[in-house]
């Protein structure tokens, strides 16, 4: 029988790891005062542009194959942010983006899954079932919170940031924050080449001359806020607790994102989107905890 003492963070850690929660929760609403006047893909290069420089200019590149760095780019870059931005343009709700983007989840386990010849548990099917009768209930509601296009872009976004995820762990145990930094290098190419080919410079010169304020403050959180401090943060603490201990608080990035949309955005909140909130979180919560429950009640 086991007897190892559970794991508890600190208070000031706790504080920390709740507050990245809070910076990558409220950042979706961020993100759509941002596209109020810059283009989705010209605001995504701008993030990765700056959450190049000018760290790359203090930071050392981590002791990683190009290829790796370049593969996880693209797939963070042009994948998962020019997908959810684009969604996030007019296609689907901050709150709900937070929401649905979590299901990178279950294409993170299926992935490694995939890669191990691990069988997949019956808690994880039920897990799936609830997220995706979560999923149904919002594709199933047309008052304009998220499009069938927009859930479409959200899934293909989470997909590609499990991808990147798998393309992460290949690299071995890093310095995330340097990570994250030089692989946004390889993300601005793919992001400035789309937003030219499908926004067009009279679109892209238009936005930036419009954009105030208020928009440059978003972009620039974009990469301080969600970069410097989130991802320098996660993996401080990655490195000094053990992650069933850390990992679990990502669960509270969409109570963040949704309490923050409604709060600031007026976001509508009927009881159809209660309902596949709780959904979706009760198969992310399943998925992430069960094995740790499992676990303490064999020790």
């Amino acid at each position: 029988m086991s007897t190892a003492p559970r794991h508890n963070l600190p208070p000031l850690h706790l504080a920390l790891a709740l507050a990245v929660m809070a910076v990558w929760g409220t950042n979706f609403v961020v993100i759509k005062l941002a596209l109020a006047h810059l283009p989705p893909l010209t605001l995504a290069a701008l993030r990765f542009t700056f959450a190049f420089l000018p760290l790359a200019l203090f930071i050392k590149r981590p002791a990683v194959s190009w290829t790796n760095l370049a593969t996880y780019g693209v797939l963070i870059g042009a994948g998962q942010f020019g997908l959810l931005f684009t969604a996030m343009r007019s296609d689907i709700t901050p709150g709900l983006a937070s929401l649905v983007v979590q299901v990178q989840v279950f294409f993170t386990i299926g992935l490694s899954m995939r890669l191990t010849g691990e069988k997949v548990a019956h808690y994880q099917i039920a897990a799936l079932l609830l997220a995706v009768a979560g999923l149904a209930v919002i594709a199933l509601h047309t008052d304009g919170s998220a499009t069938p296009l927009g859930l479409i872009l959200v899934v293909g976004a989470a997909l590609c940031w499990a991808l990147g995820n798998m393309t992460s762990r290949a690299a071995g145990p890093v310095n995330m924050l340097a990570y994250v930094v030089w692989s946004s290098l390889f993300a601005v190419p793919p992001l400035l080449g789309l937003s030219l080919l499908t926004e067009g410079w009279p679109r892209i010169s238009t936005g930036i001359a419009a954009a105030d304020g208020k928009t440059w403050a978003a972009v620039l959180w974009q990469s301080v806020g969600n970069t410097m401090f989130g991802y320098g943060a996660w993996g401080w603490l990655l490195s000094r607790h053990p992650a069933a201990s850390v990992a679990p608080l990502a669960l509270l990035v969409p109570v963040f994102g949704l309490g923050a949309s409604a709060l600031l955005m007026g976001e509508a909140m009927p009881v159809w989107k209660l309902a596949a909130f709780a959904l979706v979180m009760a198969g992310l919560a399943l998925g992430i905890l069960w094995p740790q429950l499992a676990g303490r009640k064999k020790s």
